[in-house]
C-alpha cells in the first residue's frame, strides 16, 4: 500500500482507532489514507481536523459536491492517483452523475457541470498552479457567479490543503482502495 508501513488498527491510539472503525462501519472498508497517516498520531489528528473543517462545514454556498469537485480537479493536476480516485468516487455519489469525476479530472471545461462550477474550478486550478497570479479580476469573476469572499477562501483552502494531501499520497506511495473505483458508477439497486 505504501512506502511507509501502516500501523495495525489494534495498535492505534483509542481516539484514532474509534474514528477508523466508525469510517469502516459506514463505508464498509478503511480508506488507506486513514491508516497511512496514522503512523504519526498528532499529524493524523491535525490533518483530519482541518479536513473536516473544510469538507464538512455547513455554511457558505459550496455544496459537498462542489468541494469534492475541487479536490478531484486539483488532485488531477497534481497527479495524485489516490485523491482523484477516492474523491472522484465521493463526487460521483454527491452529484449523482457517474461520469462527472472522470470529466472533471481530465478537462473540467468539457464536463457536465454548471457555469458556476466551471468558474469555481477555473479559479481552483489557478490557485493550484499559479497562486502568485491571482488578482482582483479573479474575485470579480467568482462574485459574478454568486460566490462570496468567504466562499473564495474555502475554494482556496480546499485547494491548498489537498496540495499537501496530494504530495503526501504521492511520496508515500499511497494507493486507492479498490472499492473507490466502482463507487457511484452505477445506480444503487432498489431493494
Amino acid at each position: 500500500m505504501s512506502r511507509y508501513p501502516a500501523p495495525e488498527i489494534h495498535n492505534l491510539p483509542d481516539d484514532i482507532r474509534a474514528k477508523v472503525l466508525e469510517v469502516q462501519d459506514k463505508a464498509g472498508f478503511v480508506p488507506n489514507v486513514f491508516l497511512a497517516l496514522a503512523r504519526r498520531p498528532a499529524e493524523w489528528r491535525a490533518f483530519f481536523a482541518y479536513h473536516d473543517a473544510l469538507m464538512l462545514k455547513e455554511d457558505g454556498s459550496l455544496t459537498k459536491g462542489d468541494r469534492e469537485m475541487i479536490v478531484t480537479a486539483t488532485s488531477a493536476v497534481n497527479n495524485c492517483l489516490y485523491c482523484v480516485v477516492a474523491h472522484g468516487a465521493i463526487l460521483r455519489i454527491y452529484e449523482k452523475k457517474p461520469l462527472v469525476a472522470d470529466q472533471v479530472a481530465i478537462n473540467h471545461r468539457k464536463a457536465d457541470i454548471s457555469p458556476r462550477q466551471r468558474a469555481m474550478l477555473d479559479f481552483a486550478l489557478k490557485v493550484c498552479q499559479h497562486s502568485d497570479a491571482v488578482e482582483d479580476a479573479d474575485f470579480q469573476a467568482l462574485h459574478a457567479h454568486g460566490f462570496s469572499d468567504e466562499d473564495i477562501w474555502d475554494i482556496t483552502a480546499i485547494t491548498a490543503f489537498f496540495g499537501l494531501s496530494n504530495r503526501m499520497a504521492n511520496v508515500t506511495g499511497m494507493m486507492p482502495n479498490p472499492e473507490f473505483y466502482v463507487m457511484g458508477r452505477l445506480p444503487k439497486k432498489k431493494d
